[in-house]
């Protein structure tokens, strides 16, 4: 017990430190590696993401306990969230908020009766596109828009499905890879209290597919 005692006393300056990292990173911001193609092309594969964790709750640090409800997620918000369902962290945009009607039809949108706008896009440098050609759109809703990706050789079921209206409580998350996300159309509406943070800019940057070299082209971008 002592020499535990005169480790801890040697090395206290280091277990303070070690501790605030803990509880910075569990309730106000961190990183996030991402290993999947589901948020492209807003979202690359080995993007590393900040996330805020203060921006719509201050938690007590390691758990989801709200001490200070600060604001709910928006539309068009790119959200961490731990999913029970998926049994997994995971990085989504949202789509609905509790009360909105929502749709997609032909790969469109249509929140509360009205229909997404799309205007073409052209994106570079998405590494998928080399085994699976997309066709990149902007998408709008109201004054909300991003950048959305459709696979040229989907194949299977749609992805379609008709209106249903977002719970209290709840939100309809989707990726902006439309053919390649396991969201809401898999999992169906995620909680509220699952939702951690939001993912605000890309830290940095390596891809996988050229020996994890740096992209610097993509370091501190802002995500919206």
């Amino acid at each position: 017990m002592h020499a535990i005692l005169g480790l801890i006393s040697r090395n206290k300056g280091f277990i303070t430190f070690m501790l605030c990292m803990v509880v910075f990173r569990s309730a106000v911001a961190d990183w996030n590696v991402v290993p999947t193609g589901s948020m492209q092309p807003t979202i690359r594969i080995g993007d590393r993401i900040m996330v805020d964790k203060a921006a719509y709750d201050l938690r007590l640090p390691l758990t989801h306990i709200s001490l200070w409800h600060r604001s709910d997620p928006q539309r068009g918000d790119i959200v961490v969230l731990d999913s029970n369902k998926a049994g997994e962290r995971l990085v989504k945009r949202v789509i609905g908020v509790p009360g909105d009607e929502i749709a997609l039809l032909h790969n469109h949108l249509y929140v509360n009766g009205k229909q997404a706008a799309y205007l073409p896009d052209d994106v570079s440098g998405v590494r998928d596109d080399r085994e699976d050609p997309a066709a990149y759109a902007i998408e709008q809703i109201g004054p909300v828009q991003h950048e959305v990706r459709w696979s040229l050789a989907a194949e299977g079921p749609s992805n379609d499905f008709a209106a249903v209206k977002v719970p209290e409580g709840q939100y309809l998350l989707l990726g902006d890879n439309r053919d390649n996300s396991a969201d809401s159309r898999y999992y169906g509406f995620f909680p509220r209290n699952e939702i951690v943070g939001r993912a605000t800019r890309v830290a940095l940057s390596l891809d996988p597919g050229n020996h994890y070299l740096p992209r610097r082209d993509r370091w501190g971008i802002s995500l919206h």
